[in-house]
Parts: structure tokens; C-alpha cells; sequence
């Protein structure tokens, strides 16, 4: 016997409700008609769902067990409404995102942890990975986004690139490193100290060259490479070894993590951590939603940087 579910939720209504037309009120229609429906409901199970006679109406013991079951098809059928609604809106679905290691780790973690405060439904898959594999990943379909710094000139034909920082890399040290006791540091001041290198294969090792370079130190000494963020982090903190990061990274770490950034300026790689995309794919709603958040909380990043650059400058 196939019973139909509409039939039920309007049975439930009537129950919860006290009468026909009441439950027709509740339901937003006729009374006639949700009168037709109990006909057929009981025509179709062959046994009465209400105790004839009694006003107000009193549902037979299978009516109120068909009611309950009434109330929990209509609860689902709302709840599957809302998450329509919320996956439409963007705020339930899954997104693939892939991302270089030390930003991934560095600035977008802590803003995927505050979407995800206000978008619970929202499950994000995240993976690591430099320009090349993070592009095959999205043609491929294994990503919905890329976070990475790009220069214009490295963004593919058949992708869009949308800016969120400025590149402006530092030269990084524990809290209390001897260094940040010096006013006007020069090359003598920092060739005695070893130096973290980040991946090989990164973006990032390319600066680091290129900033010791510019600064005339092209001769350096590495004690530790190849880590995640969370490694440099600690042999930092526990050392007085000096590394090159990105200025954003060091800015959020320090609430976390006791580093500073040396008044001692580099050459800037120029990229800006940014937001890659297929052209011609349009991705889940969700993906709209999340690089709208990624877009508002780095601006407000970048204007908390620029202050702290300015107070610094007064300061100077």
C-alpha cells in the first residue's frame, strides 16, 4: 500500500491544529479540499482516522500514529527546503581548495576557520600545492579554487586571477632576537646567523635568493629547509635563526606565535596572493560566497598592515 506523504502532513496539521479548518488555515488551503484529502487518506487505508461524533475532532489511535509520521515528513520536507535554500545562497556545500603551503597555513586558515563560525554546512577540502599542480587541479575538475601568489604574467589563458594582498616579504626572527634590539641594522649585523629555508620547490626560496641578494648577502648559511610553516615557526622561536616570509604571515602569526619582523628592507616579490578560478566553470554557490568572505577579510588584513606600517614610520 502506497501511501501519500501530503496526505499525511495534512492529517498531522489537522491533529496539531484541532480541526478541519483550522489545519486548512495553518496549511493555506481549502477546507473543502483538505476534506477531500482525509476522504481518499482513509479510503485508501480502509479504516477511519477520526473517532466519529466528537468535536472537537479526536484522531482514532492509527490517526494520531499517522499524524506523528505526518509531522516528521513535514519537518524533513522543510529542513530539505532549508538546506536548498542555504546550498542556493552558498551556504551549505562542499568546496575542493588548494592553495600554496605557507599562506594556506599562515593567513587563509584563520579565515576559513571564521567562515566556517558562520557557514557550519559549508565542508572545505584543502590540499597544498604550487602553480602547476593547483592548475591541473582545476581543469581536471579536482579544485574549485587556487589560493596563490601569481605576477599577472603567470595567470593561464583560460583562468581568472582576483587579487587579495599585495607580496611584501620580511625578514622574520624570534621576539627576542639580538637583532630587534638594533636600531639601524646592516649586513655585518646579520651575517653571523644561519638561515631557515623554505621548500626548495617554493615560490618562497626564490625570494628568500632574491632578498639576500639585494641586500648583498649571497652567501648564506641554511641550517634547517624544507619545512611546513609550523616547523619554521618553532625552529624560530627556539633559535636565532632569521628567515624570509611573507609580511601577512608574520602579522597573524604574532598572536600565536612570538616573532617579529627586522626594519630591514628587501627586495618584494612581485606577486599578490590572489584567488584562481577556471573561466569558463562556474562552481557551486558556495564558491561565490567563500571568495567574497576571502576577498572582504583581506582587505581588512591589508588596511590593518598598512596602519601598522604607518605607526611604525611615525615611530621611526
Amino acid at each position: 500500500m502506497k501511501i501519500d506523504s501530503e496526505h499525511l502532513e495534512i492529517l498531522a496539521a489537522i491533529v496539531e491544529k484541532g480541526g478541519l479548518t483550522e489545519g486548512a488555515d495553518a496549511l493555506g488551503k481549502s477546507q473543502p479540499s483538505v476534506s477531500r484529502s482525509m476522504a481518499l487518506l482513509e479510503e485508501r487505508i480502509g479504516l477511519p482516522l477520526f473517532e466519529p461524533g466528537r468535536r472537537p475532532l479526536r484522531p482514532t489511535e492509527l490517526g494520531a500514529s499517522l499524524a506523528r509520521l505526518g509531522a516528521r515528513i513535514r519537518a524533513a520536507n522543510q529542513e530539505a527546503s532549508l538546506l536548498v535554500r542555504r546550498f542556493r545562497q552558498g551556504g551549505a556545500g562542499r568546496l575542493r581548495v588548494g592553495g600554496s603551503p605557507i599562506f594556506m597555513d599562515g593567513v587563509v586558515s584563520t579565515m576559513i576557520a571564521e567562515f566556517q563560525c558562520r557557514n557550519a554546512d559549508v565542508q572545505i577540502d584543502q590540499s597544498y600545492g604550487y602553480l602547476d599542480a593547483l592548475a591541473t587541479g582545476l581543469r581536471n575538475g579536482g579544485l574549485d579554487l587556487a589560493i596563490l601568489p601569481l605576477h599577472p604574467s603567470q595567470v593561464p589563458a583560460d583562468m581568472r586571477f582576483v587579487p587579495l594582498l599585495s607580496g611584501r616579504n620580511v625578514i622574520a626572527c624570534r621576539a627576542s632576537h639580538p637583532l630587534t634590539r638594533v636600531k639601524a641594522i646592516t649586513l655585518s649585523d646579520i651575517a653571523p646567523y644561519a638561515w631557515i629555508a623554505p621548500p626548495a620547490d617554493s615560490p618562497l626560496f626564490r625570494d628568500l635568493q632574491r632578498a639576500l641578494k639585494s641586500i648583498g648577502q649571497e652567501d648564506f648559511r641554511v641550517n634547517f629547509s624544507g619545512g611546513s610553516l609550523a616547523s619554521i615557526q618553532s625552529v624560530l622561536t627556539g633559535s636565532d635563526a632569521l628567515t624570509v616570509l611573507p609580511y601577512s604571515v608574520v602579522f597573524l602569526s604574532r598572536r600565536t606565535v612570538p616573532l617579529e619582523a627586522l626594519p630591514l628592507r628587501i627586495e618584494h616579490p612581485d606577486r599578490q596572493l590572489g584567488l584562481l578560478t577556471v573561466t569558463d566553470r562556474q562552481g557551486p554557490p558556495a564558491l561565490r560566497h567563500f571568495a567574497g568572505f576571502l576577498e572582504t577579510e583581506c582587505q581588512r588584513l591589508q588596511a590593518r598592515m598598512d596602519h601598522e606600517q604607518q605607526v611604525t614610520r611615525r615611530r621611526g
